[in-house]
């Protein structure tokens, strides 16, 4: 028996919880597609570092949204909502089951609740506010941000310098935060009959599986991999070598930092954002949260939300 609505699951969690690995499992098992939802994922060439899953791995399931934007383009929530929304439509078209898996809050956020009306750019204020930023450091528009829009300011973080900019940018622009902005907005996916599946394990079994994988990253080639795409020409300033530990690589590689101490750096950068992106899969609404091993009450639940 069919949903009355268009059914999509969306499996989220922290970096490192398993959502991958589950969300193949579940395509395997109730004919279904992935849908990439990990921003630095997107970029062609950037493999080891943001732990993509190889082709042998995926078990036949197709994935989408992997392996498709160039290096020195900026993708963005708008971006993504616009992809996902149409290869959305181009699975349901197959009788297949769409599975968002990933762990870019932002992005989920952007498709569930909508994004704000565009046209709130300012290529003056954001070139300003950009020299603000190599001039004077980013710390000082982080302080702004926290001022203006605290609550934004907590789900960024205080290095991502784009979002920093950008927040600003519509701030000046229009005299209203970004976190009143999306308060206006309606969701992308209303029509479908959405299940959010928030995948958890406890903290310290989390930063053990998180450093081990910054371990494989490393002896796996990751500083390779950064050299590689240097010789090919990227340029360092690409938006996906702000990622955690491509930005320590390239110190490394410029002798700022030994191999340890970017290895060390590494770790503990990616456990801080596990620790945000729990803090913000928290404040979302209906999430139906499982542990990684329960996959047979996990299997159960879909089979009643799919009412099969």
């Amino acid at each position: 028996m069919e949903p009355k609505r268009k059914a999509l699951i969306i499996i989220l969690g922290p970096t490192c919880v398993g959502k991958s690995t589950t969300a193949i499992k579940l395509a395997k098992i109730f004919n279904g597609e992935i849908i990439n939802c990990d921003s630095m994922q997107v970029y062609r060439g950037f493999d080891v570092g943001t732990d993509k899953i190889p082709l042998d791995q995926r078990e036949t399931v197709p994935h989408h949204l992997l392996d498709m934007i160039s290096p020195s383009t900026q993708f963005t929530a708008s971006d993504f909502v616009q992809l996902a929304l149409e290869v959305i439509e181009s699975i349901h078209k197959k009788n297949k089951l769409p599975i968002i898996t990933g762990g870019t809050g932002l992005y989920l956020k952007a498709l569930l609740n909508g994004l704000f009306p565009e046209g709130k750019s300012d290529p003056n204020i954001r070139k300003r506010l950009e020299t603000e930023a190599k001039e004077k450091g980013l710390e000082r528009l982080n302080k702004k941000l926290r001022t203006v829009d605290p609550q934004y300011a907590e789900k960024i973080g205080n290095n991502d310098q784009y979002r920093t900019i950008r927040a600003l940018e519509v701030f000046e622009a229009t005299n209203k935060s970004l976190s009143e902005h999306f308060a206006d907005t309606r969701s992308f996916v209303e029509d479908f009959n959405v299940l959010k599946i928030g995948l958890k394990i406890d903290r310290q079994i989390l930063y053990t599986k998180i450093e081990k994988r910054v371990d494989k990253m490393f002896a796996g080639g990751l500083v390779h991999e950064v050299k590689s795409l240097l010789e090919k020409g990227v340029n360092e300033e690409s938006p996906p070598f702000r990622a955690l530990g491509y930005k320590f690589v390239l110190k490394h590689l410029k002798k700022e930092l030994s191999l340890e101490e970017a290895i060390l750096l590494t770790k503990r950068d990616t456990r801080h954002y596990a620790k945000r992106q729990m803090t913000w899969f928290r404040k979302m609404e209906g999430i139906q949260w499982f542990h990684p091993e329960e996959f047979d009450s996990l299997k159960k639940h879909m089979k009643e939300f799919l009412d099969l």
